[in-house]
């Protein structure tokens, strides 16, 4: 599982130009879901990422969590994060898990999450329009692979 985790002062998403999520300080999260995830993939991300220090405090250094500062997450389903461009022109997204079964931990994700910060969810598998409001920019991939 992939997290592209941006830090924000506000994000939200639209579908068919109607807002339906919207944060403000947090966490704007794209998640792609790999054929090969599974529970314990969420668990070692959730974990990271709640605790992941990348917040200012009062001196201005990144050492606040999304918990300390009770921040909100923003996270949007992102199938093209598994894409591969080693062959060709045209990015292969074989690794993906397929949408059926991604669509249950992308939601399994966002329950997750929920029991530690406030989380709104885009609409998976919907053509979305994204808005971020970067703060920083403050942009971190991780992958539960490699945790």
């Amino acid at each position: 599982m992939i997290a592209l985790l941006q830090r924000v002062k506000r994000s939200w998403v639209s579908v068919e130009g109607i807002e339906i999520a919207s944060i403000h300080q947090g966490y704007n999260i794209l998640l792609g879901v790999m054929k090969d995830d599974s529970r314990e993939d969420i668990s070692k991300l959730i974990n990271k990422i709640v605790h992941l220090r990348v917040f200012a405090d009062e001196n201005g250094k990144m050492n606040l969590s999304i918990l300390d500062i009770e921040g909100e997450a923003l996270v949007v389903s992102q199938f093209t994060l598994a894409a591969s461009v080693k062959k060709g022109r045209r990015p292969s997204f074989e690794s993906a898990m397929p949408p059926k079964e991604a669509k249950g931990l992308y939601k399994l994700f966002c329950e997750e999450l929920q029991k530690h910060i406030p989380v709104s969810q885009g609409e998976f598998g919907a053509m979305m329009e994204v808005d971020i409001l970067n703060d920083g920019p403050v942009t971190i991939i991780i992958d539960s692979k490699e945790l």
